[in-house]
């Protein structure tokens, strides 16, 4: 019975994580749906996760196990939308150059905002230590 328990609530506990980062995308996306926004509720939820942990109203450790495991089996994920973009041939072959220059230019722009922010924080913090 010992063994048990200490197999079960490990995964109880990541299970509750998981509940818990679903309920903050659920309320992210009852957000949206309510005022209207044109913001994606995932982009809210993560704001509102961002907010919560800052505030220190939730913990990490509350929530690092659930995110460790979804972000690990992240691929996942894009099973369906990849399966879904196959019957949308006809949009590839009619705006597919356009698409590739957006997001090769989506890319550099996102490598070069992360790389000038981590030098520029890198920078900081060296100023910071005596």
């Amino acid at each position: 019975m010992n063994a048990w328990l200490a197999r079960g609530l490990p995964l109880l506990k990541l299970g509750l994580q998981v509940v818990g980062l679903w309920v903050i995308f659920t309320l992210s996306n009852a957000v949206v749906a309510r005022l209207g926004l044109r913001i994606p509720g995932n982009i809210v939820g993560l704001a509102l996760l961002f907010v919560l942990l800052s505030a220190r109203i939730v913990k990490v450790r509350w929530v690092s196990g659930g995110a460790t495991l979804l972000t690990r089996h992240l691929a996942f994920f894009f099973i369906p939308i990849t399966v879904g973009l196959m019957g949308l041939t006809d949009v590839f072959v009619a705006n597919g150059v356009a698409i590739v220059i957006t997001l090769l230019a989506s890319a550099a722009l996102g490598i070069c905002v992360a790389g000038f922010s981590s030098q520029a924080l890198a920078a900081r913090s060296r100023r910071r230590t005596p």
